[in-house]
């Protein structure tokens, strides 16, 4: 029988609690240009993001490229990243391993909640699936890949097992509206993924976020958090304009370049080294973009 729309469950109040106002980096994975992933190196990055002011982390999302990854990779990655001692959410499902699974792998590896990718099929349905195996508070997800139909949206929210949704609807200004207001309706917690309407988002209700552009010059985007938080308008404005300006250089056509734009940055900050810093699983880039991406990273 399906759960959908009883009362929240108190592990997933905890983590909804627990990660208001905060900021979730999205963490990319380190790759070498074959896809080679060295652990060591990437618990080195965690650390390097957490050290710049993240407040948990997200392994595997979109950002990580966790569908892609095979399964002893995704394991290493989170218990590498538990190993920071923030929060950790897992992605799960998007790819050839049922979702359920990988949740399951996910909370005995000690992850603290899952981000369910959207799928092709029930999407209530899946919300079911992974609680049901895993018992791990799950994170919401409305994509701009595959948008989640309102109806479908109002019947997760109100899933006992989720914490909150993550919209990352990149230029849909409605859709994130409607999707903060129906996701606070339920009292759950509003994420805002909106690397483009990230000032925006806060201002329609978004009470937290898990950015991909936090996965380097992770200062720049708690700026705007901490700024929002206070009562200094002009501070808020000019933080966020820092902020815009990294975005419209990093998401941008083609969007899928987003990951490699982001390791740029995390290998100029001296977060993972050159070797590590390519996305072997998104498109081609113009030999000269770096510079630009770059140049407008905050000094």
């Amino acid at each position: 029988m399906s759960t959908m729309s009883a009362p929240i469950d108190p592990r997933a109040a905890r983590l909804r609690d627990r990660l208001r106002g905060a900021l979730v980096a999205a963490a990319a994975t380190p790759m070498t240009a074959s896809g080679e992933v060295d652990l060591d190196v990437a618990e080195a990055y965690f650390r390097g993001l957490a050290a710049a002011g993240a407040d948990a982390l997200a392994v595997l999302a979109h950002t990580g490229r966790g569908p892609f990854l095979p399964p002893d990779v995704r394991a290493g990655l989170i218990g590498r990243a538990c190993r920071t001692g923030l929060p950790v959410i897992a992605g799960v499902g998007g790819g050839s391993t049922p979702a359920a699974e990988e949740a399951k792998v996910a909370a005995e590896l000690g992850a603290d909640g899952v981000l369910v990718f959207p799928s092709e099929g029930d999407r209530a349905a899946l919300h079911d699936e992974v609680w049901a195996a895993a018992g791990l508070p799950m994170i919401a997800f409305d994509l701009y890949t595959a948008p989640c139909p309102p109806a479908v949206l109002r019947a997760i929210v109100r899933h006992p097992g989720v914490a909150g949704l993550k919209t990352a609807l990149l230029s849909d200004a409605m859709g994130c509206q409607e999707a903060i207001a129906r996701t606070r309706e339920a009292d759950r917690l509003a994420i805002t993924g909106e690397d483009r309407m990230f000032g925006p988002s806060l201002l329609w209700g978004a009470q937290a976020a898990l950015v991909g552009i936090a996965a380097a010059s992770v200062e720049t985007t708690a700026a705007v958090l901490r700024a929002f938080e206070g009562d200094d308008l002009r501070g808020f404005e000019r933080a966020s304009a820092r902020l815009d300006r990294l975005a419209a250089a990093t998401f941008t056509a083609p969007m899928e370049g987003y990951v490699q734009r982001m390791l740029w940055v995390a290998a100029a900050e001296g977060l993972i080294p050159e070797s590590h810093a390519v996305d072997p699983y998104g498109p081609g880039l113009p030999d000269g973009e770096r510079a630009g991406v770059l140049a407008a990273v905050p000094g």
